[in-house]
């Protein structure tokens, strides 16, 4: 792939990417410039050292597998239809934005990604309900909504929203693309479903990065068997052909095993913790930039946003630290060891063993309420014969770990009465061209493996809550 009209850049995965007048255009605006000073992983580099790669070479690599998804389902214009700018026929404008949106689908990435964004989050749902503001127009504190904002409200220069509009680009179409909600089922897929764009690039980069070999699959011959078929009429989706299967096995599993063990890595992922604790505790005090605030400079254009990133977080906890220090002294010492890496006590329990659950929310509800009863006892322990200095932080997750949705969460999440009008599962088309729910076939080991889902808690300790504990009895001893 290549034209005169083309730039390029070089990827560590996949060689030379070209991009277009308009792409670059976006690459170089401060707000796409600002991902190069956020990393992929958080604080997994703590654990990992290679794992120093940011979200700007991330949505790099998704804007080419985008790129290679669309040629290999036949929906690719050509290279002089697709560099074109006057070209503004459907097709290629549907191709052109769906690039667009793989380019900024994480242009609203908080600093140290989704260590931070939980904790506002958190905060925004807090205050919310501390407010009872129920309207549905009260969108979640999260990067898909910063994001979104950054493409509907930069109508000036150097901003998102003049860039597309210049070029004639519908913005609103862009940012449903993104979050998975556009008209088109296709292009829903690409962005936001089992097998997307978005991980299939971050599975590769980040075995590439941190060394694991989990999250390698057989990336070429998945693209070689991507096939669309009609859904319904007028409604194209896309599939894998059954000859790829296994590969698509192999594919979840990797994720699977990806997520298990390097975002819920135990030792990396108490940084991540701590990190967010910090940010809860910060955003009460109003001694970071509230998500208003946020809002607030991308609309006027201050600049500040711009190096919202990960230096700003880690100066601020540097400037808290030696010259701002809180009455909070768990949050003081909280900053102190994330900034100088020094990890809290992982604190042994049979209630908080990582274990295989049912899909069904009953039993893992069971289990969270047995945690919560569990720790309540360590409190009264630590407030009956601590000194106050002592503290613990619990993690339980709050997404689930899956293979791939069982048929009966499907049927309950679904959106209509056709399972292939839905946009995350993974469609296997047979060589007669006849689509069916990867899940359902026999011959797939994804189709046992559903239903299930790895619950990954966790609870840290400072040293002094931990031998008050240990010496209670409370804890197993390693």
């Amino acid at each position: 792939m290549g034209h005169k009209n083309a730039s390029v850049i070089y990827d560590v995965l996949y060689g030379f990417i070209p991009i277009t007048e308009w792409e670059e255009k976006i690459i170089d605006s401060p707000f796409f410039q600002r991902l190069r000073w956020i990393k992929q992983l958080g604080f997994a580099n703590y654990i990992f050292p290679g794992a120093e790669h940011n979200r700007f070479s991330h949505v790099i690599g998704v804007l080419h597998t985008t790129q290679q998804m669309l040629q290999a389902l036949g929906l690719a214009v050509s290279d002089q239809e697709l560099f074109e700018s006057k070209s503004k026929n459907p097709k290629a404008m549907l191709h052109k934005s769906l690039r667009i949106a793989a380019l900024l689908h994480d242009i609203g990435t908080f600093p140290f990604s989704h260590a931070i964004e939980n904790a506002y989050i958190r905060h925004g749902h807090d205050f919310r309900r501390e407010r009872e503001m129920k309207s549905p127009k009260n969108l979640p504190n999260s990067h898909e909504h910063l994001g979104s904002f950054i493409i509907k409200n930069t109508r000036y220069d150097g901003g998102i929203t003049k860039i597309l509009e210049d070029y004639g680009f519908d913005v609103r179409l862009i940012s449903k693309i993104i979050k998975g909600d556009s008209p088109y089922l296709i292009a829903n897929q690409l962005m936001h479903s089992d097998l997307d764009a978005d991980r299939m690039d971050y599975l590769l980069r980040d075995a590439y990065y941190t060394g694991i070999k989990y999250g390698h699959f057989d990336r070429e011959y998945i693209l070689a068997n991507l096939v669309t078929f009609d859904a319904k009429k007028d409604q194209l989706s896309f599939g894998v052909s059954e000859n790829a299967i296994h590969a698509i096995d192999d594919f979840l599993m990797a994720r699977f095993s990806w997520y298990s063990q390097v975002i819920k890595n135990q030792e990396s992922a108490k940084f991540d913790i701590m990190a967010s604790h910090i940010t809860k505790t910060l955003l009460e005090h109003d001694l970071m930039y509230q998500f208003q605030d946020l809002l607030n400079m991308i609309e006027t254009q201050d600049s500040r946003f711009f190096w919202w990133n990960d230096i700003y977080f880690i100066n601020r906890l540097t400037e808290i630290s030696q010259h701002q220090p809180l009455k909070d002294t768990k949050t003081n010492e909280l900053i102190s060891m994330l900034l100088y890496r020094k990890p809290p006590k992982t604190l042994i329990h049979p209630l908080f063993k990582h274990r295989i659950l049912s899909e069904d929310e009953r039993e893992k509800m069971k289990l969270i309420q047995k945690i919560n009863t569990i720790t309540k006892e360590f409190q009264n322990i630590l407030s009956k014969h601590g000194n106050g200095t002592e503290w613990f932080l619990v993690d339980i997750p709050d997404k689930d770990v899956i293979v791939a949705r069982g048929i009966n969460q499907l049927v309950k999440r679904r959106m209509s009465d056709n399972l292939y009008l839905e946009r995350d599962p993974i469609k296997i088309v047979s060589k007669q061209g006849k689509p069916s729910l990867l899940i359902e076939k026999e011959n797939t080991l994804i189709k046992y493996l559903t239903g299930f889902v790895n619950f990954i808690p966790s609870v840290y300790a400072n040293n002094t809550a931990y031998e008050l504990l240990k010496t209670s009895g409370m804890l197993e001893t390693t």
